[in-house]
């Protein structure tokens, strides 16, 4: 396999456990520098993303890169700067062992643009229309038309992965393509945050409010990462007034409604929900065979018809979990070298059909759901009525017994001795409203997600 196919390998194993976002985010414009002597150099753009790295997928891209190369013993991770002084290094002190390196291994996402931060991969051709998501697509067609005009600001929410950053980029690249003098932006809410603290630190808050507010459109993704960060929602207050009463067009995304969003200024929550408010939900069987299908002919693969049916009998409600289903199966096809059938295809995905669960604990979920919903742990066993505490508490007695298998007198114990009876009301009601309320549906399955995969 070659260098590039390894790490588009690890990034396909790595997307499945992160946000879009998040994942762009972190691992745009890396790539691997070289492979030699067992260890593996991991190129990055900035020293943000190195620690980051480090702390936090040092272990998960060791393994994923060991699947293909079990030789391997370390992985490394060097600011792009510095990549071929490193390189440089390697070669005059063993020369004469072999290597495996390559200066232009670095991956650019696509070539993101520079100015606008958009990905020109994601377009409004490629992006698949059904009963899911049909609404805003007309939405996000009406602002492609009518920028600042109409829908403004546009707040798209729903569950990870569900193609919310797709649109996104899109509508921004269709923009860019169609008013050549219009400034767009596009930056994940992270990124937002990244860009305004190195001002603060370098003494350039003007440089960074121009950099935002001089756009024609902005674009901010998964807007919930700003919970909880004051700075970041006083200057998101004033660039979100500053671009609005200049009627420039405004789009935003998270995984839930502003009102859900915990620590969330009340002025910001009254600005997101100020414009219209369109949500994405699971897309139906036939757009997942769409999109499987779409994907294939962009990537120049051709396979059966039972392949694309089993992937999307078996990734019913994440997109991206789909897409990374896929890449597994076109990875597979390269290292055995044939066309794959449907049982290579049931062998390379078993372990993501039916990953082993992770053990979890009391107090993990305790923890999770706090974190979720911005409580403190200790107010969960307070004898308190405030629906703040409350819902939250409400959802850990509901999944200590959904996950956990606790018995009510269990439960009740556990949480500041309540009755059993409480306890069955409250996991009753939890059960019920999850049925008819797709918000708190989504918030227990991002729940969830944390609690398996952090």
């Amino acid at each position: 396999m070659e260098i590039n196919e390894l790490w588009q390998y690890v990034l396909s194993e790595v997307e499945l456990n992160l946000t879009k976002a998040t994942f762009n985010t972190w691992f745009q414009h890396t790539g691997i520098n070289s492979i030699e002597n067992g260890m593996v150099v991991i190129s990055v753009p900035n020293s943000f993303a190195k620690e980051w790295l480090e702390n936090k997928f040092n272990k998960f891209i060791l393994k994923s890169i060991r699947n293909i190369h079990p030789e391997i013993k370390e992985v490394k991770f060097l600011i792009s700067s510095s990549s071929k002084d490193y390189i440089a290094q390697i070669k005059k002190k063993r020369p004469q062992e072999k290597e495996f390196i390559s200066e232009d291994s670095q991956l650019d996402f696509g070539n993101v643009d520079k100015e606008t931060n958009l990905n020109p991969k994601y377009t409004l051709d490629d992006f698949i229309v059904g009963s899911s998501n049909e609404l805003v697509y007309a939405a996000a067609l009406s602002i492609i038309k009518n920028p600042g005009t109409v829908y403004n600001p546009l707040f798209i929410y729903g569950g990870s992965g569900l193609g919310k950053t797709h649109l996104l980029q899109a509508i921004g690249n269709e923009i860019t393509r169609l008013y050549k003098d219009k400034k767009v932006k596009y930056a994940s809410s992270e990124k937002f945050t990244i860009d305004l603290v190195a001002a603060i630190q370098h003494k350039e808050t003007e440089k960074f409010k121009d950099s935002y507010r001089k756009n024609d459109l902005l674009i901010i993704d998964d807007v919930q990462f700003i919970a909880g960060k004051e700075k970041t929602q006083e200057e998101l207050f004033h660039t979100f007034n500053s671009l609005y009463e200049k009627n420039k067009q405004i789009i935003m995304s998270s995984d839930r409604q502003p009102k859900a969003i915990p620590s969330l200024e009340d002025r910001l929550r009254s600005r997101f929900e100020g414009g219209m408010m369109a949500d994405v939900g699971y897309p139906d069987y036939e757009t997942r065979l769409a999109i499987l299908k779409t994907k294939a002919i962009k990537k120049q693969i051709i396979l059966s018809n039972d392949v694309f049916e089993y992937i999307a009998s078996n990734f019913q409600k994440n997109v991206r979990e789909l897409e990374g289903a896929l890449n597994k199966v076109i990875i597979q096809a390269k290292i055995l070298n044939k066309t794959i059938n449907i049982d290579d295809v049931k062998k390379a995905l078993l372990p993501v059909i039916n990953p082993p669960k992770r053990n979890i604990n009391i107090k993990q979920i305790i923890q999770v759901v706090s974190d979720f919903y911005d409580v403190n742990e200790k107010q969960l066993f307070l004898k308190t009525r405030k629906q703040e505490i409350v819902k939250p508490r409400q959802i850990i007695m509901f999944l200590l017994r959904e996950e956990l298998k606790f018995s009510y007198p269990q439960i009740g114990t556990k949480i500041g001795g309540r009755d059993h009876t409480t306890v069955m009301h409250a996991c009753d009601k939890i059960e019920e409203t999850i049925k008819k309320d797709n918000i708190l549906a989504d918030e227990i399955n991002l729940i969830r997600q944390s609690l398996y995969t952090s």
